[in-house]
């Protein structure tokens, strides 16, 4: 299985910038089997089914990308550096493993000052990476960090324009709860509200996961042979609840439909030992590729992945190779949007495959 099977070309100008408005007026590429229809995400009232069950990942994305200034005596008077700083995750001892540039122009024990609230001081790590201390803790830090920082886009987002004020808003869920993710589970933003509830009035249930995503997400594949390809971790709770209600979805006939990849990947964790789902918390580097064995996912609502990327493989485990590249040719020359704010998909595969 080589990464050059999951290769396509995207024209540049289908990469979104800016997601669409409202939330649910994005397109909806509705897959089922063979069978490729245009929607729009409002449609999916009329496209599930009453006892479908959506399952939600509830993470909160936090303004993880900072600026600041590191100020060190020179003996000549005061010697400041732009450093810049993407927060990776927190760590049992309380610092946070973060992305420094550059980092070569701080020293071990040295102060950055990123608001007159919040600074940190960096600790170096055995591998050579940054990690910073901060001077704040619990919710006197969450709000410093929300004045002081900006919503850490994806690269393919903040290579185009820097983040604004809209992505504290656009790169977040309606029913983020939990912070810990430094990027979104982007298949959920394109519910808002009024689209909640009428899949309510439907008869489609909700239950809530929670898997914090990530800077990994986007880690590129460097390996011709996929199998090979080590994933990276992300920490994750099923709880007690959202087993049960998932449990009693299957038991019902109803389908479970994970909204995104990062749902889809905890809820298989959570069923991969006994092929049932059942509580879980942890971390998990589940690498998902053609030839996987689906024990919980009879569907599943996501956007459109990068080239070469591991979630291409995923989705190509869930629906087949040649279906997914029907999918992503119908995309592109169709101009869906891709990528994180882009536009989505429902993929159902056939029931026997």
């Amino acid at each position: 299985m080589k990464l050059s099977d999951f290769d396509f070309d995207l024209p540049e100008r289908l990469i979104a910038t800016r997601p669409a408005r409202p939330r649910s007026a994005a397109r909806l590429l509705l897959a089922q089997g063979d069978a490729i229809d245009d929607r729009h995400v409002f449609d999916l009232p009329d496209i599930l089914q009453p006892g479908d069950l959506l399952v939600l990942n509830d993470t909160k994305v936090i303004p993880a990308r900072l600026t600041g200034q590191r100020v060190r005596d020179a003996g000549q008077g005061p010697v400041s550096a732009r450093i810049e700083a993407t927060l990776l995750e927190p760590q049992a001892d309380g610092t946070w493993n973060a992305l420094l540039k550059p980092l070569r122009k701080v020293a071990e024990g040295e102060t950055i000052v990123f608001s007159p609230d919040l600074s940190a001081v960096l600790e170096r790590r055995k591998d050579g990476r940054g990690a910073l201390r901060f001077n704040l803790t619990g919710e006197d830090f969450d709000a410093a960090l929300a004045q002081a920082g900006a919503m850490p886009l994806p690269p393919y987002i903040a290579a185009r324009r820097p983040a604004d004020e809209h992505d504290k808003h656009d790169y977040q869920t309606v029913w983020a709860a939990r912070a810990g993710a430094v990027a979104a589970p982007t298949a959920s933003l394109h519910f808002d509200a009024p689209l909640l509830e009428r899949l309510a009035a439907r008869g489609v249930a909700f239950t809530h996961v929670t898997l914090h995503v990530g800077a990994g997400t986007f880690l590129p594949v460097k390996v011709e042979d996929v199998t090979t390809h080590k994933m990276h971790a992300e920490w994750g709770q099923v709880s007690q609840a959202a087993a049960d209600e998932i449990g009693a979805t299957r038991a019902a006939g109803g389908r479970v439909i994970p909204v995104g990849t990062t749902a889809l990947r905890l809820i298989e964790t959570a069923a991969r030992d006994t092929g049932a789902i059942r509580p879980w918390e942890g971390e998990t580097d589940i690498f998902i590729y053609p030839g996987f064995t689906f024990r919980v996912t009879d569907a599943l609502m996501t956007n459109f992945h990068l080239p070469r990327s591991t979630l291409m493989m995923l989705v190509s485990a869930l629906m087949g190779h040649d279906r997914i590249r029907r999918i992503y040719e119908h995309a592109v020359s169709h101009d869906y949007r891709f990528f994180s704010y882009g536009d989505a998909s429902l993929l159902i595969p056939p029931r026997d495959g």
